[in-house]
């Protein structure tokens, strides 16, 4: 079981770093030539507070949570998972909520003279900022949910199966003066 937990929460401190880099990629990758407009480094919109800031924060604390107690893993678990899935989708549906411009992720970034062709730097932005590190958190929330549940499930099993031990025969120290 302290294997299980281990695992647990090995899985939430991974959720904190994943989430941290959602939250904080956009205000960075602009030193590296790997952004979405506007393409500079630690300039706020209202697109990367909805799309990269919010989703980034709530993985970051559904992780802490599953770091922190076994209690609350579960629930930590699930808003990590909420917060990828809004990575995923959180494009979508502000593009469909809010018919203008006013929030928005930009554009892809192409820099001349990158490593990668135009095309293959749209799909890595897309797919770093958004589309796979939604997909890659919502992967291991789904899997620090399980193991939450399981190892609640062998504690509950364990505390079941174990003889009650009557008020009696306790062993009970008493010092000597």
């Amino acid at each position: 079981m302290k294997q299980v937990i281990s695992r647990g929460r090995s899985i939430g401190g991974l959720l904190m770093l994943l989430g941290a880099w959602g939250a904080v990629i956009p205000f960075v990758g602009p030193y590296f030539n790997y952004a979405f407009t506007p393409d500079k480094t630690w300039a706020y919109t209202s697109g990367r507070l909805w799309l990269s800031i919010v989703p980034g924060a709530a993985v970051f604390l559904g992780g802490l949570l599953v770091l922190a107690s076994d209690r609350i893993a579960a629930s930590g678990a699930l808003l990590a998972a909420l917060g990828g899935a809004w990575f995923v989708l959180g494009q979508s549906i502000i593009a469909e909520a809010f018919s203008g411009d006013s929030i928005s992720s930009g554009s892809p970034v192409t820099a001349s003279g990158a490593m990668f062709g135009p095309g293959t730097m749209k799909f890595l932005e897309g797919f770093g900022f958004f589309y796979g590190l939604g997909v890659v958190i919502m992967f291991f929330a789904a899997l620090a949910m399980g193991l939450a549940i399981s190892a609640r499930r062998a504690t509950a099993r364990a505390d079941r199966d174990s003889p009650a031990v009557p008020a009696d025969t306790e062993d009970v120290f008493h010092p000597a003066y």
